[in-house]
């Protein structure tokens, strides 16, 4: 499997600044498929790049759910997952490094895991940093320098309902 970002490049992707349109949370449509609610959203870089941030969670158990964030592969229709926050539902396995958990964490792609033939984002480690599905996204936002743009009062929707 070619190694498609190396690490500097995949920290660049990450960090780099990106703008959530207005009214960005009413444009993530749900879409049920097969026992999970999924929802995405395209978002630019300010440096052109081209992301996706995907959500999906379970419609019965509420820890498990992914909270992603994706870039087009310039010149193909790929998407390579950058970043991954994950529930607590399952224990996760790090292969190379011969570790497994059972708890919230994130995933990140990694040249390393690349280079043996794994997804790019196998690789994870363990947080405290969430406890659910709401508070996994806004980690995400955080750490991948989303910008929220302005709503006005009354615009705000939840992306799922809570419990």
């Amino acid at each position: 499997m070619p190694i498609t970002y190396l690490d500097d490049e995949i920290e660049s992707l990450v960090h780099e600044r990106k703008l959530l349109p207005i009214g960005w949370r009413n444009r993530l449509r749900p879409r049920p498929k097969s026992g999970h609610d999924e929802r995405q959203l395209d978002v630019n870089g300010v440096e052109r790049s081209e992301f996706r941030i995907i959500l999906r969670r379970n419609q019965i158990n509420p820890l498990d759910f992914s909270v992603i964030l994706a870039v087009r592969v310039p010149n193909s229709n790929q998407l390579f997952r950058l970043r991954r926050y994950n529930g607590n539902s399952h224990e996760h396995t790090n292969r190379i490094e011969n570790e497994k958990f059972h708890d919230f964490h994130i995933h990140f792609a990694t040249k390393r895991y690349q280079e043996r033939g794994y997804r790019e984002d196998a690789y994870a480690e363990a947080t405290d940093r969430y406890s659910n599905f709401h508070d996994a996204l806004d980690c995400l936002i955080r750490d991948a320098n989303l910008t929220r743009s302005v709503e006005l009062p009354g615009q705000q929707r939840l992306l799922f309902d809570e419990e």
